[in-house]
């Protein structure tokens, strides 16, 4: 009864509007989970033009959309982009690589992830104002598969809602997000860990290792909402950007996107991100946030941090909807 309700008061407001001349279909969504989500088609709307690039640990050739048709996975690391007229979603997950000693493959578990959350998205199948049931589906598809998948990631999702011209997160973990408006940090994900270097993280573990292995709810998930404005930068990284890379450093790349700019100008800059992420990753001598945060926490680790990198940027900007 109470969503025959909901749906009269929209098809009132559709007809109203008609009527005065300014008709926009306003649509009721029920998402995977009952969340209400309703959208509104305009002519105009926000939308993200995105780079994606990546190095995996055990390799220095750049992958990226350059040499890539669809950019999904860096050594243990795997990634999205999808695009629905609801909304924009981009996510990452890191693949926990302890899982290497059990004779199992860390990164099918990440790709299979990213892949069940994009299907979703692309099917339109989600609430762009609930981000967290993006993932929580897409947990719980993985879980479900046919052929058992075992592994642990951590995950971070973002998702632009045109309507609302505003970004949901649900981050997991020590993946994370920054939002980069005039040169500055406005918005952030805050790390999620048990202790130092064991962060929060999704996992499904064979029966014999049940109870053993560190599982956390996607419902953990930090979740956040924010207003963006045309021209702000979103940048989506694993740990290995946000554990040898300061803010203030990736803020240096980010600052060469001018006014007048490309789709080739925002690659290039994930590239250079994602190159020197890299490259201090295996520096001796660096002083890496990763560094900072062992010796807060009494270890004493020198140097950047091996590991793979991901990076997704995506530019707000103001023009009709890509689907």
């Amino acid at each position: 009864m109470q969503s025959l309700a909901v749906y009269g008061r929209f098809v009132v407001r559709a007809v109203l509007s008609e009527l005065t001349g300014d008709f926009q279909a306003a649509l009721p969504w029920y998402g995977p989970l009952g969340g209400l989500c309703t959208f509104q088609p305009s002519r105009r709307a926000f939308h993200l033009v995105t780079a994606a690039s990546g190095l995996s640990k055990a390799h220095s050739t750049l992958l990226s959309a350059h040499t890539l048709l669809k950019p999904t996975s860096f050594g243990d690391d795997a990634c999205f982009v999808a695009r629905h007229k609801l909304g924009d979603v981009l996510g990452v997950a890191d693949g926990v690589g302890g899982w290497r000693s059990y004779g199992v493959d860390p990164s099918l578990f990440t790709q299979s992830l990213m892949a069940a959350c994009e299907r979703m998205v692309q099917s339109g199948q989600f609430c762009p104002q609930k981000p967290v049931e993006v993932l929580s589906t897409g947990y719980y598809e993985v879980q479900q598969d046919k052929k058992p998948l075992i592994g642990s990631c951590t995950a971070c999702v973002v998702a632009l809602d045109r309507e609302e011209s505003a970004i949901y997160t649900a981050n997991l973990g020590d993946s994370g997000f920054r939002v980069v408006r005039a040169g500055k940090i406005v918005h952030r994900s805050q790390e999620q860990q048990h202790y130092f270097n064991t962060p929060f993280q999704l996992a499904v573990a064979p029966s014999d290792l049940q109870g053993m292995v560190l599982s956390d709810s996607p419902d953990l998930a930090e979740t956040t909402s924010f207003t963006v404005q045309e021209g702000d930068i979103i940048i989506l990284g694993t740990d290995g950007l946000f554990d040898n890379m300061k803010d203030e450093m990736i803020i240096k790349h980010i600052n060469r996107l001018k006014d007048q700019w490309n789709d080739a100008d925002i690659q290039d800059v994930a590239d250079s991100i994602v190159t020197e992420a890299h490259k201090l990753g295996f520096d001796p001598h660096y002083v890496s946030p990763f560094s900072v945060n062992a010796a807060a926490n009494g270890f004493n680790v020198v140097g950047g941090k091996p590991d793979d990198v991901t990076v997704l940027i995506g530019r707000v900007t103001v023009g009709y909807p890509q689907t």
